[in-house]
């Protein structure tokens, strides 16, 4: 069962409420079920519909999403999404590519955590070749993978804040990221697009001394984030633009399949790390945030939290992070040494036929999935028995919690759909896969 922690927030200064919690104020009008409703107009002065786009190029929708809107005056009366502007076209790719080489594709697939999708792919593919990895690629892939879910929801934080009206925040977000990619330019060469797994380990080992610079980021960052917090938990135009906007409630969010941030902040608290573990994480000791209602409000405080529950889950990492090998010592698929392949003629063949012809795993299909800083994003792949899957699919959480955008700003005024889009933390690579 998922340990989880609610999270509760006390407004002293701001004059949102008098029992310490925001208030959330009800737009007119109501149903039977208690949900609220978009004001009516006086007959005498209703007019006519307009409709309006948003995007597909436009900052505030996060990538080339465009959003039709119809509008009564100032208030939404439908949403229409409209993706397939980005034209990926990943999966058939992948088709076509060795298991290998299909990694820096993921790199391009949610790429505000590129690192995270490289491992997860590395997982399918090390379940559809049998392979168990060793203990200390098994801790590194955790501490790269927390520090991914730590950038993606900077970036989260700091363009949220943009959209709203706070740029400090931003700033601020953009330094600690900053500070990540630095850390990840160290290990792999790479600040974005890492490519920094591989079936059956990782592309390389940590450097020396790079511990040291993490420990460092351990510290620093935590007071980075209590600087926000101070920021925009009480600030009362941040609250007043957040608290009671796409609400979702727990039922809601089920139906629409919501993972992530997105269902935790609803009540649910499904978290792929605690139902379904991998790479060991049963054995960590982390809290699961939930939310209380649902809206753009708690979806801010889940995501806070689960950047302080990262640091958490980095620092159980580093006590037990094991000497020994990060490859498995498996010819199949992890290239040779290069001295061995230039001086011994098995190793030599081992590096030509894996390089030209690719590992080919039994035939079979895998699914594995993750838990990314969006939500549940899986990889499903099927092999023939030769170096290339038949069939490599995309479970992207992005994609399925867009969807439920239309009835998250129905009834709401036109100002409130950028704030409720921006909760959502959409990537478009992820969409128009």
């Amino acid at each position: 069962m998922a340990t989880t922690r609610t999270i509760e927030v006390e407004l002293s200064t701001s004059g949102l409420g008098h029992d310490g919690r925001p208030q959330r104020i009800p737009l007119v009008g109501g149903d039977p079920n208690g949900r609220t409703m978009p004001a009516s107009l006086e007959p005498e002065l209703e007019g006519e519909h307009m409709l309006i786009n948003i995007g597909p190029q436009h900052p505030a929708t996060h990538g080339v999403l465009r959003l039709v809107l119809e509008l009564d005056g100032e208030t939404v009366v439908r949403c229409i999404p409209h993706i397939g502007y980005l034209h990926c076209g990943f999966e058939k790719i992948g088709e076509y590519r060795q298991y290998n080489q299909i990694i820096p594709w993921t790199d391009r697939d949610d790429y505000l955590n590129c690192i995270g999708n490289n491992i997860a792919f590395s997982l399918g593919a090390e379940q559809l070749f049998g392979i168990e990895i060793t203990p200390r690629c098994t801790v590194l892939r955790v501490i790269s993978m927390e520090l991914s879910r730590i950038s993606s929801h900077l970036v989260w934080m700091g363009t949220t804040g943009i959209d709203i009206g706070a740029y400090t925040p931003f700033l601020w977000s953009f330094q600690e990221r900053e500070n990540i990619y630095n850390l990840l330019e160290g290990w792999f060469g790479a600040r974005l697009t890492t490519t920094g797994s591989r079936v059956g380990g990782m592309a390389a080992d940590i450097p020396d001394g790079w511990l040291d610079g993490l420990r460092a980021f351990l510290r620093s960052f935590p007071k980075t984030l209590d600087e926000c917090d101070r920021m925009l938990t009480r600030n009362g135009i941040w609250v007043g633009r957040t608290v009671g906007l796409g609400v979702m409630t727990p039922e809601e969010a089920l139906n629409y399949g919501l993972s992530g941030p997105m269902i935790r902040a609803s009540g649910v608290a499904y978290d792929v790390r605690k139902d379904f573990p991998y790479l060991d994480y049963e054995t960590y000791d982390f809290d699961v945030p939930v939310g209380n209602t649902g809206d753009v409000y708690d979806r801010y405080l889940v995501r806070m939290e689960e950047m302080r529950q990262s640091v958490r889950i980095i620092e159980q990492a580093l006590v037990r992070l094991p000497d020994g090998p990060v490859n498995v010592d498996d010819p199949r698929v992890i290239l040779p040494p290069k001295h061995k392949a230039t001086s011994e003629m098995e190793s030599m063949i081992h590096h030509f036929k894996n390089v030209m012809e690719g590992p080919r795993p039994p035939i079979g299909e895998s699914y594995v999935a993750v838990e990314s800083p969006k939500g549940e994003k899986g990889y499903y792949m099927v092999s023939d028995g030769t170096s290339k899957p038949v069939r490599w699919r995309i479970r992207p959480p992005s994609f399925v919690n867009l969807s439920a955008i239309p009835k998250m700003v129905e009834g709401h005024l036109l100002s409130d759909v950028i704030a409720i889009n921006a909760s959502i933390d959409i990537v478009m690579g992820e969409i128009d896969r």
